[in-house]
């Protein structure tokens, strides 16, 4: 009996190469050739290490394909739902079919066990593992609750997970190349300018800092902030402290005014949701 893997409740039956006897599985693969089969566009996983594909495509060269790929059938072709690692090494020696199990799936079912199957075997990045929790979330409107108990993973971790997409796209690409850890990334989410996000993990990379000391600069560079922050309000004119006063009984809410020099200057009124920026733009009269 082939070991039975934590899954998640219900996903178990729909993969049957990890959860039943290897004869059942037997009577249920075909061989199915390789121009026939699709990779999912919608799959989890993007970048594949191609030195793992290689020695993938040896260890087929040698054995065969020990354990089956699992499809879905998509008009005359086959779309992969699991094992697309082996299916490249496959096409990389040359096979001309390979061993199979077809399954009759929806396209949520589909990109849970792609989901499932990477985070057991840790092939995704977590930039990918977000944008996937992402997709469950807006495409099949699970919540994180939900989620957490299909791939048993703790909520909280899928919520941290999903913060990293709030990071500058390019401190995402840090992440993605493994340049810095996901522990970095969740450090820099302190910041929430992009470009200061970006130049901070510049530093990260430049200095090669681990997270505590990643940590440590950021509650630094927070700190100086604060203290600019502060000491420019005290500075501030009286007569402009004043006009704040005022626009903030007009307005109902938080306004700075900015004056950077004689004759020049800027007015931040802030909002805490489209019904209220709504109700500020309405008090303008436009």
């Amino acid at each position: 009996m082939v070991k039975k893997m934590a899954l998640g409740k219900g996903l178990s039956a729909l993969i049957p190469d990890q959860i039943i006897e290897e004869k059942k599985v037997e009577k249920s693969v075909v061989n199915i050739s390789m121009n026939l089969i699709k990779p999912d566009k919608n799959q989890p996983r993007k970048a594949f290490d191609d030195q793992k594909i290689l020695e993938l495509s040896e260890s087929i060269r040698q054995h065969g394909v020990i354990q089956p790929i699992i499809l879905r059938k998509e008009n005359e072709t086959y779309i992969i739902v699991a094992g697309e690692r082996r299916w490249r090494a496959a096409k990389k020696i040359g096979l001309k079919d390979i061993p199979a199990v077809i399954k009759n799936l929806t396209d949520e079912q589909v990109l849970e066990i792609s989901l499932i199957e990477n985070i057991v075997r840790e092939d995704l990045n977590p930039i990918e593992e977000a944008i996937a929790y992402k997709k469950l979330m807006n495409d099949f409107k699970l919540t994180q609750e939900e989620i957490s108990k299909k791939i048993c993973k703790s909520r909280s971790a899928i919520a941290n997970c999903l913060r990293l997409l709030n990071l500058d796209s390019r401190v995402q690409q840090y992440i993605i190349e493994g340049v810095i850890s996901e522990g970095h990334g969740r450090a820099v989410l302190m910041i929430n300018d992009n470009n200061i996000q970006y130049e901070v993990s510049q530093k990260v990379i430049d200095n090669e800092l681990n997270v505590r000391e990643t940590e440590s600069l950021i509650k630094e560079l927070l700190k100086n902030k604060e203290e600019n922050t502060s000491k420019n309000k005290e500075e501030k004119n009286p007569y402009y402290k004043d006009i704040e006063k005022k626009l903030e009984n007009y307005f109902n809410t938080k306004v700075n005014i900015n004056h950077k020099s004689k004759n020049k200057g800027k007015i931040e009124i802030e909002y805490y949701s489209e019904d209220e920026l709504q109700r500020i733009i309405e008090l303008f009269s436009l």
